[in-house]
């Protein structure tokens, strides 16, 4: 594993994730500690997740508190930052803006990091580890941060989000043996914004089962 490559998007992913969860918590009126706790576990929840199913134990984030501090230091200038943002429609429709943009960038950054750690571990199929590992850390964190804000996590009913992890993490994958590592996460992160920012602008969404029409048209009668 490069570990220099996984630093990078690591950290990008860590920032990107704790602005996302402590915009969640303010929405959700919470105080500074909850802002904090909703960072935390956007930030560095999925990786937890990752490390545990890759066999790290204890979890990197509890072995090196790096992540821990850039989650809580960001929490803390969100925090401050938005008691000095004067409340408008304009200003509301530039904070749901730069959710979504960390939100995309961590859900990227995430994607690789896990991938990187599958191809790290070398067990069984080449690509089923590298793939899932990068898809549980992108929205593990995430799912966390719903529960925890008493919402269904967006990655079960909102447009394209975990499809967009998954797609970037197995066409990198299988491109892997021909462009190498640094060209695998890069391939990854842009596919990965590429299809959440379609998503977004577009109002891409996958198949949603709804009731069927009754056969033929027709009303039913009273007896």
């Amino acid at each position: 594993m490069d570990s220099l490559t996984w630093v990078v998007f690591d950290i990008m992913g860590t920032v990107a994730f704790a602005v996302s969860g402590a915009m969640v918590a303010i929405d959700k009126r919470m105080d500074v500690f909850g802002v904090i706790v909703l960072a935390l576990l956007t930030a560095v929840g999925g990786g937890m997740v990752r490390d545990v199913l890759a066999g790290i134990t204890p979890p990197m984030a509890l072995c090196d508190i790096t992540d821990f501090m850039l989650a809580i230091i960001t929490a803390l200038f969100i925090s401050w930052g938005y008691t000095r943002w004067p409340i408008s429609h304009r200003n509301l429709q530039r904070f749901l803006l730069l959710y979504n943009i960390c939100d995309t960038i961590g859900l990227a950054s995430f994607t690789i990091t896990g991938m990187l750690t599958g191809l790290g571990r070398e067990y069984g199929n080449p690509y089923v580890l590298p793939v899932l590992l990068g898809v549980i850390t992108a929205v593990g964190g995430g799912v966390l941060r719903d529960v925890m804000a008493r919402r269904m996590p967006v990655v079960l009913y909102k447009d394209i989000y975990a499809t967009a992890s998954l797609a970037g993490a197995l066409v990198s994958c299988l491109l892997y043996p021909y462009i190498g590592i640094l060209g695998m996460s890069w391939l990854c992160f842009v596919l990965v914004i590429l299809l959440r920012a379609g998503a977004l602008r577009y109002d891409w969404h996958l198949f949603h089962p709804r009731p069927g029409k009754k056969f033929g048209g027709e009303k039913e009668t009273k007896q």
